[in-house]
């Protein structure tokens, strides 16, 4: 059965977590006691209505703030497709925790309230879904229960968002009216807007296409570890253990080891049930060679005449997520794929206004959500890709070598 990975974002009270709430209940994916402990805290903050957003906002703070602040994934199912569900917080701090969400995303709901139609917020988490390659983009206007369900308004959201979205490099953007809270379009059609003639929510989920979303042209397989097992009954084996990044692998097929440049054939593919014909996105394998390679964590194999970019410098569009700003003078540990550099920020080129899309030509500090064009110079070579190209190989960490915290995350342009 498909898997769809999709999250939720947005300005802040916007009805995420409503939505999802009511996802999770229309599609009877939660269990009575969990119902029952939702309703029993609705009724003890004296709401007029079961809070359905009570179902994701896990958190303490969260349920007393009624705000999302971390990243809450649930998971559902109907007969047609498995759907992982990311539900991301909408206030301004916690941007960074978006892009978390965003990341492995294939599809992103868009909530916006009719009542105040686009926002700073609404425009700064469309260009990162953008930026982060998430191809499908579906704008859900909510709350149109508040405004009398009136097309009028609807449409004059839509045409708000449109002349923004202009700019954007988004490939797929569709509109659903709904109110979330009263479950109008999001698993049955409304009665209440009889103007609308898009289907509801959950078929659009349903059926969207996203297997032609995964790179299967450029065979990339970062090593992660090297498996030699004590065992008698397999004396001389030695396989790679990864992740496929992207393309296919298959028994037979010749790979090049990067950085060496030396070639071997694949003697046999096992992933935990036993062997396979062949492995791709995003199959955890582990691939075994006719030939022995000196080969460690953090090195590549990929098929010859199509090899990544191998170099020490990278050009990044840079999302700063630590509350101390960048400090170009000093060295940060740089994860790509399964390999750990250390690296230096050898030029601020830009930082983007996400609102207008506008480049600062002298950016100044780099702080917490900022958005800037850096060039990094790592100490080890890397075997890069196009972020547009190939997501895997496309991204980058930056960690901080004190603290071993988290500081950024880079798309590499």
């Amino acid at each position: 059965m498909d898997l769809l990975r999709l999250i939720t974002c947005g300005n802040v009270d916007d009805g995420k977590s409503t939505l999802l709430g009511r996802l999770l209940h229309d599609t009877k994916s939660i269990f009575e006691d969990q119902w029952d402990a939702v309703q029993r805290a609705s009724e003890r903050r004296g709401d007029a209505y079961t809070d359905l957003a009570l179902l994701t906002d896990g958190l303490r703070a969260e349920r007393e703030q009624g705000i999302t602040i971390d990243v809450a994934y649930r998971y559902f199912a109907t007969p047609q497709r498995k759907f992982i569900l990311a539900d991301c917080p909408g206030h301004f701090q916690y941007t960074r925790n978006m892009v978390t969400g965003a990341s492995s995303a294939q599809l992103a709901l868009l909530l916006i309230d009719v009542r105040r139609g686009v926002t700073e917020q609404t425009c700064r988490h469309a260009f990162l879904c953008t930026l982060l390659r998430i191809k499908h983009l579906v704008v859900c206007v909510n709350k149109m229960d508040l405004v009398g369900y009136r097309r009028e308004e609807f449409e004059r959201v839509r045409e708000q968002f449109m002349a923004y979205a202009e700019r954007l490099d988004a490939a797929d953007i569709q509109f659903v009216p709904m109110a979330a809270l009263p479950g109008d379009n999001v698993v049955e059609k409304s009665p209440h807007m009889p103007w609308y003639e898009g289907t509801p929510l959950l078929y659009l989920l349903e059926n969207v296409f996203v297997r032609n979303d995964a790179n299967h042209q450029d065979p990339r397989f970062p090593v992660q570890l090297v498996i030699r097992p004590q065992d008698p009954a397999a004396p001389d084996f030695r396989g790679l253990a990864g992740q496929v990044a992207s393309g296919v692998f298959r028994p037979g097929d010749e790979v090049t080891h990067l950085p060496t440049g030396f070639t071997a054939k694949i003697k046999s593919i096992r992933d935990p049930n036993g062997t396979v014909a062949q492995a791709f996105h995003p199959m955890s394998v582990v691939i075994e060679l006719d030939r022995d390679l000196d080969v460690s964590r953090g090195e590549m194999l990929a098929r010859p005449n199509n090899y990544p970019t191998a170099s020490h410098e990278i050009d990044v569009m840079l999302c700063w997520f630590s509350d101390k700003p960048l400090d170009p003078t000093r060295r940060y540990v740089l994860q790509h794929t399964t390999r750990e550099a250390k690296c230096l920020i050898k030029e601020v080129r830009y930082k983007l206004d996400v609102t207008s899309l506008h480049r600062t030509s002298e950016p100044g500090p780099i702080g917490m959500n900022d958005l800037a064009r850096v060039t990094l110079r790592s100490q080890a070579p890397l075997f890069w890709d196009n972020y547009k190209k190939n997501r895997q190989t496309g991204s980058v960490l930056l960690v901080d070598e004190a603290t071993h915290a988290t500081v950024g995350a880079g798309m590499i342009l």
